[in-house]
């Protein structure tokens, strides 16, 4: 399998309809799964391990400030010395603005959580940021509803954590900033239920980001994910690009990246997200099998294509099938050509939980 193209999505478009080139998803193998309670992974191996190294995550570059994530409105101190950057009246609850300032370009993915601001955000699309690029306009949602007054002026991401995948979900399949705030009351609720300790806590915040880390419940997604915790050094071994991931016995998410390393820049942040969906959505546990796996990360195409370019930058598409839907990211830039990140969910549009209570939403 080395040698082979990682994870190109050979798709095109005619007449509005997924042409029906084969995608090479045939290099990807999914091993057996490792399950504690009601979580499996399956470890996601193949394909070339792309040179990611250029890469500089959300993460790396708050916590550097060579990254600045504000307000709308807010733009004074991005400014870097003989640059100008436009005027924006007031902030918004899906817009934010960044500039990236470091000499490497920029990865952001869609579930990461910024705090601060008059809002905690969620990113609702991945996609790559130029090096010393000018100012960027970021598609967000609100995952933290009834505030509107600043807490601080910059953002900081939400340490080791990122949205749990029926948070990413409504922000990713249906931009929707109701949905999104619907699927943070769920978890909300559900994590209250999974640390009853913190009940009173995280029914006296909107915010999923304090939900996530009030320290009881901290502790609880922690001690899930710790269950996971030498299955890092086995993806390591095997060359692992992600994980699919079931449920209660049921397939409901994968996320695949270009390289081994890459995966591991967001383990800490995944294990934790995926922890954070089994605590939340405890049921009738049944038992997801290999077989099934695998043929979830194989049905890659669709009956609907939507893509985006950013010309020498990335081109994100979104392909939507029979009961999923699928995300990828492809790098455009010079000698770095590979699809960077691919996520897949289970999807249906039929099924939500129930809203916010009237007054809570902005």
């Amino acid at each position: 399998m080395k040698g082979t193209i990682l994870m190109q999505l050979a798709f095109a478009v005619l007449a509005g309809t997924l042409a029906s080139a084969g995608t090479p998803t045939q290099e990807y193998k999914v091993l057996p799964p490792i399950t504690k309670g009601n979580l499996s992974l399956f470890p996601i191996v193949g394909g070339t391990d792309a040179n990611t190294s250029p890469l500089l995550t959300l993460d790396e570059g708050l916590r550097s400030g060579a990254v600045i994530v504000t307000e709308a409105g807010s733009v004074q101190g991005l400014v870097r010395p003989a640059t100008h950057y436009p005027r924006v009246s007031s902030g918004e609850v899906n817009r934010l603005v960044l500039v990236n300032n470091s000499d490497r370009p920029l990865l952001l993915i869609a579930g990461e959580v910024v705090t601060g601001g008059k809002q905690d955000r969620v990113i609702g699309v991945d996609r790559i940021v130029p090096p010393k690029s000018e100012l960027i306009d970021l598609s967000v949602f609100c995952v933290e509803p009834g505030r509107w007054v600043a807490s601080s002026e910059h953002f900081s991401s939400m340490s080791s954590a990122m949205a749990q995948p029926s948070v990413r979900m409504p922000a990713m399949a249906e931009r929707d900033q109701h949905a999104v705030w619907s699927h943070v009351a769920a978890a909300a609720g559900g994590m209250a239920s999974a640390a009853p300790p913190a009940s009173a806590a995280i029914h006296s915040t909107t915010s999923y980001a304090k939900v996530m880390q009030n320290p009881e419940v901290e502790k609880r997604v922690g001690t899930v994910a710790a269950n996971y915790d030498g299955l890092l050094r086995e993806l390591r071994k095997v060359g692992a690009k992600g994980v699919v991931v079931a449920v209660n016995g049921r397939i409901t998410w994968a996320d695949v990246f270009a390289s081994t390393d890459l995966l591991e820049k967001y383990w800490q942040k995944l294990i934790r997200s995926y922890a954070a969906e089994s605590l939340t959505n405890v049921g009738l546990s049944g038992q997801a099998d290999q077989k099934a796996a695998q043929l979830f990360l194989d049905q890659l195409q669709g009956t609907r294509e939507v893509a985006e370019t950013e010309p020498g930058l990335f081109r994100r598409t979104e392909i939507t099938g029979d009961g999923y839907k699928v995300f990828s990211l492809t790098s455009l830039l010079p000698k770095y050509g590979y699809t960077v990140h691919l996520a897949k969910m289970a999807y249906t549009d039929t099924v939500r939980p129930a809203p916010y209570p009237t007054g809570v939403m902005r």
